[in-house]
């Protein structure tokens, strides 16, 4: 019986694909197609119900293959978040594609065979008690720059990357940040953050070369957008290590694993050196901007290039003794004046302690201009924001807290929307620096709590709400303030 109805149905098959074609010479190829599987299918059923696999009473139901999944209450069926974050191959479209979001696609993406491109985005509003002067873009009774508005939206950052990998021991990554990107001007910055050539030897022991991101704390190295759960960089990280902190070196980096479950990271490198003068022999390094001046190449009037013969040492050594504990240290040491007798010393520690859902984090520095109170002409060097003397000690630390959670009730009334990669993170972060230890009655403090909550559809992907309670302006009898309170919320996103 079962030999006979197969011999039927193939038969039945032969003389469709036959005869459809005189019969509906009209039709399309899609349209005979859809017929053909129809048939096929009205076939199947008639052949299950002839072997009793039908019960008995029940018709068989027969579907048209070609129609629409039923809708959900949205009108289309929702893509499941967090089980298919990146697709295997890109499917090609064409201008006749239509679609809210979907015709940005439609373009001529770069497919080279070694170089992978990616980035990651972030756009960011604030809503400010008073106008603020942002950090130290501006002085009182100047133009103040960016963040002297008190309720803005901004493109805070658009950062392509290149990584390659030209061969197996050969290895190449670039990072270019473009801030405020729809601005003009001076308040546009567009900078190569790193590009470096790595060539890996061992796991112990591999050579780096290029501009490399400076290991002066963890957070210079892991500074994206998408990975911190708070909009604002730690105030530690804006002042005192100037975040992104990158110049041009080489050196040496690896992994080691002094015992059973412990492991230790190092970096070491020697860069350019820092750049604390302008070409008239006035300090760069103020009490309302820190250290962010300093940096070689960011100093617009020298193009980057070594203002002295001396280069800069940093490294940083993290220790590791089991899973989710980690310590680490670093240094930075180099002469910023261009006889080479000034120094710049930089000392920092930072941690991470995980157990579970809860996260503690943070990171402390010290940092010492040797003579930054003094012009290269040996005159007093007199911050014009402040009028003091220009600092030559300053400190900060921030310490952080992270609870990550995800409702069971939101999965389960929409799990097409809330996945197992899904997540919500609770944040709680304060942040003290001091960017003049030599002034006395409180000048160049700042301190500030932060309270946010964030929400994950997938890990490269987050949005973000916060509030920061400025609870120590810089200069208390004029008010001047770096971070006011201030509603922030932001979103930001790895492609």
């Amino acid at each position: 019986m079962m030999k006979r109805t197969q011999l039927s149905l193939w038969g039945c098959l032969l003389c469709l694909a036959i005869v459809t074609p005189s019969q509906a010479q009209d039709l399309t190829v899609e349209e005979r197609m859809r017929k053909l599987e129809q048939r096929l299918h009205e076939m199947e059923q008639r052949n299950r119900q002839l072997q009793g696999t039908t019960p008995t009473g029940q018709e068989p139901q027969t579907t048209d293959p070609t129609a629409e999944p039923p809708p959900t209450a949205g009108g289309t069926i929702l893509p499941e978040i967090g089980k298919d974050s990146r697709r295997a191959k890109q499917t090609p479209l064409s201008f006749s594609t239509s679609g809210s979001g979907t015709m940005i696609y439609a373009k001529p993406f770069v497919n080279a065979p070694k170089a992978f491109v990616g980035g990651y985005f972030d756009l960011q509003y604030r809503n400010h008690r008073k106008d603020v002067i942002d950090n130290g873009a501006g002085s009182p009774g100047s133009n103040p720059g960016i963040g002297s508005t008190n309720s803005s939206f901004d493109q805070q950052r658009f950062v392509p990357f290149i990584y390659a990998d030209i061969t197996d021991h050969v290895k190449f990554a670039s990072e270019l940040e473009i801030e405020h990107g729809i601005r003009e001007g001076t308040e546009t910055e567009v900078s190569l953050e790193f590009a470096h050539v790595d060539y890996l030897f061992s796991e112990p022991v591999n050579l780096r070369a290029g501009i490399i991101l400076l290991p002066v704390g963890k957070f210079n190295l892991l500074h994206d957008s998408p990975l911190n759960d708070l909009t604002d960089r730690p105030l530690v990280n804006q002042f005192i290590i100037p975040t992104t902190l990158s110049e041009a070196g080489a050196g040496l980096y690896g992994t080691l694993y002094p015992g059973r479950h412990a492991k230790m990271d190092y970096e070491f490198y020697v860069t350019q050196g820092p750049n604390g003068y302008q070409p008239d022999g006035t300090a760069r390094i103020g009490e309302t901007s820190g250290l962010k001046n300093s940096r070689q190449r960011k100093s617009l009037t020298d193009d980057g290039l070594d203002n002295n013969r001396g280069k800069a040492v940093v490294g940083r050594v993290a220790y590791s003794p089991v899973l989710g504990v980690e310590i680490a240290g670093a240094g930075y040491h180099g002469t910023y004046d261009p006889e080479s007798k000034r120094s710049l010393s930089i000392v920092v520690l930072d941690w991470t302690l995980q157990r579970g859902p809860f996260e503690l984090i943070g990171e402390a520095a010290w940092a010492y201009m040797k003579n930054n109170s003094r012009n290269l002409d040996g005159t007093p060097a007199i911050d014009p924001d402040t009028g003091r003397l220009r600092p030559q000690r300053m400190n900060g630390y921030y310490i952080q807290g992270n609870y990550h959670f995800m409702p069971d009730v939101l999965r389960r009334w929409l799990p097409q929307r809330f996945s197992e990669g899904s997540t919500m993170t609770a944040v709680v972060r304060w942040d003290k620096v001091n960017t003049n230890r030599d002034a006395a009655g409180g000048f160049g403090d700042l301190e500030q709590l932060s309270l946010g909550l964030n929400f994950r559809p997938i890990e490269d992907t987050v949005f973000k709400v916060s509030y920061q309670f400025g609870t120590r302006a810089f200069n208390p009898n004029t008010n001047q303030r770096i971070h006011d309170n201030a509603l922030v919320l932001s979103a930001a996103t790895y492609f």
